[in-house]
């Protein structure tokens, strides 16, 4: 031990709440939920340990919150008002992760009417005067106050476990802009949404910082308020001056608290065994009694411990197949893998596959498209680099040679058959959608199974780096998380003219690549499961992204009709107006040119034709994007409206009318698009191959190229809505009545907002209450809104001050997603998505605030995805229980699902469809609006909306 004393001080509310979170709900064999026991449990070891092994902490205690209530009430009878009462199931957890702390024989402070973070104070200021260091385990915002030297020597730090982040005095004063000693002054100016403390109306952080900045502190910036150049902060801050007061008082931390225990009973000692072998027995946390078992050295645990392999309360997925230890993760070996090409082989593996119960697989194909290619092979991996290829289409490219030895391939599937289909043996695959419809079409469906694509994206959504699937393919991921460099697909077919197809590969070649992607994706699930306990994402990979891959794999394989003849006539259409635009853009340029060429047109518009707001870019040419068009095009400039006309006919024609007529299956006359469950960084469902999201809704051009979808003959299509839901959602997350008392009513929305704003409904007012509500959800500035209502900029911030004052709670619920967002780098939605933005805090301002633009949206946009996604996971088990299984959901195109059924059958499936999609969210979360859904029937898409 180091010669300087050094306590550690455990902020456990936050632990409680992570580890509530992070983990499904379980219960130990009594019967008792013990999910946030469980996680706090395994915390609380690793930081202990780690604290015991390193050099230099001497003590450790644990501080909790007795109750609910502190002297702060008294002072303010709303202090943390607007908290809900904790959940149901975590009550009965609270003694329990008590007996924990003390079963790690580790010392449990609480106090009755006393904050954990007072207690926090006292011993650290304590620990620090006495000459101690302290590192307070958080990153509560208000313990910063605390950080710096003291006056005895010792020295106070913060540990963000989640960010394994030191915060110090120059992170404390990054995050502030001030000092520790003056962080109180700022937090009493900007208030405190999740503690309620009211702060004054209308100061954020920036705000708040810049007053202390340069004023000194609180009470300084009040005095100096008579002397500030009218304006509403000057007057919020003369009428609201004794509310900053009292907030300060509340943000002020407790520093002269009683001391139940002495600084010097919270020595850190070795773990004794004993107490923690009873209660991991006591909760069935056996997988925590083997790891003690195996630290000790020998049997800790009483003669009756269970005996069972897992544990009765780990959070083990319901089909995770084997819960044996998993093998230490080899170097990966090409040289292991095995090339199966007999049936004795096969049935070996198979048999292991068995045994095993847990599988990589991956299929081999001859094209890209699951609905179109031929199988080539199949490869399986059951451990790090217990691995083979099953060739199945292979030929040679030299004539002369003989065909690859094979088993036969209809032999071979008949084997495979009762594999990929065992309840008994979980399948893992990267993209295991390709896989499920390209073994679809040959009589076989996976079941069940595991994505590491979708598992990555439900962890890292956001932070990976861009690439294949937003940083989650399979080589980002390996070299990321296994440090190794995947064999790529160019690598063994070539590239362009001398490429060759899959099947002409040699079997050696093949072998290698094959068994690798297996190999390599049974190492990711075990890395990644383990994180998705560990990192509270197994609530959503669970219960919204995994169920839902074998609906979308369902609906790609669907299709949907096109009307060929349709699209071949707008496209001549099309290519008349394109042409005729050409010549009108031309004669107004007063020379031809290539219009697509963005720099001959700014040559063009900028220096030929003289007109004013030309930027260069580092390339020396003019930006000629749509901004800068539809503003010269608002300027008068008819040759930019042109352009944007013409730049639109292009892209649909060739997007749309050209694109779907290639795009239609030959085998089944309808087009396939695929859907990707990680295309978007909320969890939205994209769309490629062909796009079917782009298309404008409210255009003409649009509407005719809907009408193209059709129904085939006997049956329509039917489109059902969610109406509005963005605006539900924000309603009910940021809790504002009147928002959510108009939805309740089936009111107009946005009259509503235009009441409320400017006195009086008509065409104008709504309009532009319709652009403010929808803009300020995705945190627009002054000038952007200013831009979309053609106002100046001081109008619209008076507009945005306006609408925040109607509807204070949509303030606050952007400063406290922002606040949490900058704390801990995600947002998360109301089903447990998160969302990274690891350019939330960043010196560029353009990046940071399009990470806040993002982040104030993202829980908004993200709850309405997983909403539509579990509406679309029990949407066919709803409609076959009523004897509807015959209806075919085609399409999901941002929050409208479109089926395709029988005109007999449109009442009742509507009433199925309507009360799915109304009751989606539940009964995971009650929602304090009603999700209005809106259906309609055509015999196109465009007719059905």
């Amino acid at each position: 031990m180091a010669d300087k004393q050094h306590l550690y001080i455990v902020d456990g509310s936050s632990y409680i709440f992570r580890a509530y979170h992070r983990l499904p709900p379980l219960t130990n064999p009594q019967g008792t939920p013990v999910g946030a026991v469980y996680g706090y449990t395994a915390m609380l070891w690793k930081l202990a340990l780690e604290l015991h092994q390193a050099d230099g902490p001497t003590h450790l205690a644990v501080i909790l919150d007795k109750s609910s209530t502190s002297f702060r009430n008294d002072l303010y009878d709303q202090y943390k008002a607007n908290r809900p009462p904790a959940p149901e199931d975590l009550v009965p957890q609270f003694p329990l992760i008590r007996d924990a702390t003390r079963a790690f024989s580790l010392p449990c402070i609480e106090e009755e009417g006393l904050e954990a973070d007072d207690l926090i104070a006292t011993y650290a200021r304590e620990a620090a005067r006495q000459g101690w260091d302290v590192t307070i385990v958080s990153s509560d915002k208000d313990l910063m106050q605390l950080v710096g030297e003291s006056a005895g020597g010792g020295r106070i730090d913060m540990l963000d476990t989640m960010k394994n982040q030191r915060i110090d005095v120059a992170e404390v004063v990054e995050k502030f802009g001030v000092p520790p000693e003056k962080v109180g002054d700022v937090l009493a100016l900007m208030g405190d949404s999740v503690d309620n403390v009211p702060g004054i109306r209308g100061i954020g952080p920036k705000t708040a910082t810049k007053l202390i900045q340069e004023y000194g502190d609180l009470e300084s910036a009040l005095a100096a308020a008579e002397t500030m150049k009218p304006s509403k902060m000057r007057e919020r801050l003369i009428e609201e001056a004794a509310m900053a007061r009292l907030s300060r008082q509340l943000v002020e931390l407790k520093q002269d608290c009683p001391m139940p225990m002495a600084l010097e009973e919270f020595r850190l000692t070795a773990i004794p065994p004993a107490p923690l072998a009873e209660f991991f027995t006591t909760h069935g946390f056996s997988s925590l009694l083997r790891r003690l078992e195996g630290m000790s050295g020998e049997q800790a645990s009483p003669a009756s411990a269970p005996s069972q392999a897992g544990d009765s309360a780990a959070p083990a997925p319901e089909s995770s197949g084997s819960r044996q230890e998993l093998p230490p993760m080899a170097t990966v070996d090409h040289a292991s893998y095995r090339c199966v090409q007999t049936l004795e082989e096969l049935d070996a593996w198979i048999a292991r596959a068995f045994a095993a119960r847990v599988i990589a697989v991956d299929t081999e194909t001859s094209a890209l498209d699951a609905m179109q290619a031929d199988l080539t092979g199949v490869s399986l991996a059951i451990g790090p680099n217990d691995a083979c290829y099953i060739p199945l289409g292979h030929t040679c490219n030299d004539m002369f040679a003989e065909r690859p030895e094979q088993i036969p391939f209809d032999t071979a599937l008949a084997r495979l058959k009762p594999l990929l289909e065992s309840d008994a043996v979980l399948k893992i695959g990267q993209n295991i959608k390709y896989d499920i419809n390209v073994l679809a079409r040959y009589g076989i469906a996976i079941h069940p199974l595991d994505d590491t694509l979708v598992m990555s994206f439900a962890l890292d959504a956001g932070r990976g780096e861009e690439g294949i699937g937003g940083g989650h393919g399979m080589d980002e991921q390996a070299l990321r998380h296994l440090g190794h460099t995947t064999i790529k697909f160019k690598d063994v077919c070539g590239t362009g003219r001398n490429a060759i197809s899959f099947t002409e590969v040699p079997l050696d070649r093949a072998t290698h690549y094959a068994a690798e992607d297996a190999d390599v994706t049974w190492r990711l699930h075990a890395l990644l499961r383990n994180r998705l306990g560990d990192e509270g994402g197994t609530r959503i990979y669970e219960r919204v992204d995994r169920p839902l891959i074998p609906v979308v794999a369902r609906m790609e394989r669907h299709g949907i009709k096109v009307d060929r003849e349709q699209l071949a006539r707008l496209s001549t259409e099309f290519a008349d107006r394109i042409g005729a635009l050409e010549k009108e853009i031309h004669a107004l340029a007063g020379a031809e040119f290539t219009i697509g060429s963005p720099k001959q047109l700014g040559d063009i518009l900028f220096d030929k034709l003289g007109y004013k707001g030309g930027r260069k870019g580092k390339s020396g040419q003019y930006s000629t994007d749509q901004a800068i068009l539809e503003k010269l095009a608002a300027q008068g400039a008819d040759i930019a409206a042109r352009v944007l006309d013409w730049r639109q006919l292009a892209k649909l024609k060739s997007t749309y009318t050209d694109a779907l007529q290639a795009a239609i299956n030959p085998a089944t006359g309808r087009v396939h698009t695929s859907y990707s469950l990680v295309g978007a960084q909320t969890g939205r469902l994209s769309s490629t191959d062909p796009n079917l999201q782009n298309i404008p809704a409210r255009t003409d051009i649009g509407r005719r190229i809907r009408e193209a979808f059709v129904a085939e003959e006997g049956n329509v299509l039917l489109s059902a809505d969610y109406s509005q839901i963005e605006l539900r959602l924000a309603a009910h997350l940021a809790d504002v009545p009147a928002l959510k008392d108009a939805f309740a009513k089936g009111e107009d929305i946005h009259a509503r907002t235009a009441m409320e704003m400017f006195g009086l409904v008509d065409r104008d007012t709504r309009a532009r209450a319709k652009t403010i509500n929808f803009a300020i959800l995705y945190g627009i500035s002054r000038w952007g809104l200013a831009g979309r209502l053609g106002v100046e900029p001081d109008e619209a911030q008076a507009m945005i001050d306006r609408y925040f004052e109607r509807f204070p709670g949509i303030q606050r619920y952007i400063v406290a997603t922002l606040e949490q967002v900058r704390e801990c780098g995600y947002s998360q939605t109301l089903f447990g998505r998160k969302t990274w933005f690891p350019r939330i805090n960043s010196k560029n301002q353009a990046e940071r605030q399009g990470s806040e633009r993002a982040a104030i949206n993202a829980p908004i946009q993200g709850t309405c995805a997983d909403i539509i996604k579990r509406a679309m996971t029990r949407m066919m088990p709803e409609l076959e229980a009523a004897g509807l299984g015959h209806v075919r959901m085609l399409l999901q195109v941002h929050d409208e699902l479109v089926f395709e059924l029988p005109e007999a059958d449109v009442a009742a499936a509507s009433a199925v469809i309507q009360r799915v999609m109304d009751d989606a969210a539940g009964p995971a979360i009650r929602l304090d609006v009603p999700l209005g859904v809106e259906i309609g029937i055509g015999k196109n898409w465009d007719a059905a909306h």
